[in-house]
């Protein structure tokens, strides 16, 4: 009894002892989590901010400095207050919603048709040596060339724009496709079929799993030339049945000679090209990496 008596207090300072222990290793982590977490932000967005501010105050010096004609070469404050005159007559939100709507319908209508192209093109050697070359040929034809047809075929519509997009998307899809499978080590192949998976489990169970790298490429590339090809589209089929896209209002700012409409809107296009890469893929090719060990952090 005795015994018992002098154990149980030491026991129980030792589990009080392991509490805090463990209380101060987590307040640690959770402050090294913060700590990273803040050095990231720092790192990643303080520079293109910097590089930004750094760009719009030289070309402002430059405007104060030379004086040149406002016509020809508008400041930094005469293409905001244009986007601010669009934004207050409607036209910048309609023109940015109408080819936001597009670029990805579009991209989505190129995934969901490039996707299973590409893996029939795979596992179909004969038709892939067939089809290969037309579908690289298609890649390096660019897309504003697909616009005269599209317009005779389908006139001043949405149809055009929608068409344009998917010539532009569907082959850089395809492409990063197949150099992705390319890219898979045929032990995988060989182990699915070992244990007994069939041709279509083989397909989107081992081999599109592991071709996720090359397949994401494919898509960023997709997304590039949609965006591409949309404001192709926009600028050259103008009018008819067509709704008012930032192509449109690009167009629309050279007709009437506003050079700071047209910079502006140029900015605009520019601007939600880096936020998609910043907010969708970026962050797509980080977790990529991750769960493979291939980045900073490891697998999760």
């Amino acid at each position: 009894m005795p015994l018992e008596t002098v154990k149980t207090p030491v026991a129980s300072g030792t589990d009080e002892l392991d509490t805090l222990s463990a209380g101060l290793d987590r307040l640690q982590s959770e402050e090294d989590q913060r700590s990273s977490a803040w050095r990231t932000i720092v790192g990643k967005v303080l520079p293109p901010v910097a590089l930004l501010i750094v760009l719009l105050s030289a070309w402002q010096l430059y405007v104060v400095i030379a004086q040149p004609r406002p016509d020809l070469s508008p400041g930094p404050l005469q293409v905001a207050a244009a986007l601010g005159d669009a934004w207050e007559s409607g036209r910048l939100q309609e023109a940015v919603a109408t080819s936001l709507e597009r670029g990805i319908l579009g991209f989505l209508i190129a995934i969901a048709v490039g996707t299973p192209l590409g893996m029939l093109l795979a596992e179909w050697k004969v038709l892939r040596r067939a089809a290969g070359p037309l579908i690289s040929g298609l890649q390096v034809l660019p897309s504003v060339a697909w616009v005269p047809a599209a317009i005779i075929w389908f006139g001043l519509s949405d149809a055009t724009v929608y068409f344009v997009i998917l010539m532009g998307a569907i082959p850089s899809i395809v492409n990063g496709l197949l150099s992705g499978i390319d890219q898979v080590p045929p032990q995988l192949r060989r182990a699915g079929v070992v244990l007994g998976a069939s041709r279509w489990q083989l397909a989107t169970a081992v081999i599109l799993p592991a071709a996720l790298p090359g397949y994401l490429a494919g898509l960023k590339q997709g997304w590039a030339f949609s965006w591409r090809s949309l404001m192709a589209a926009e600028i050259i089929a103008f009018g008819g049945s067509m709704g008012f896209g930032l192509g449109s209002m690009l167009q629309q700012s050279r007709e009437l000679a506003d050079l700071a409409g047209v910079l502006g809107t140029i900015l605009l296009i520019l601007a939600i090209g880096i936020l998609i890469e910043l907010v969708l893929f970026g962050p797509l090719e980080r977790r990529l990496l991750r769960s493979r060990g291939l980045a900073p952090g490891g697998a999760r």
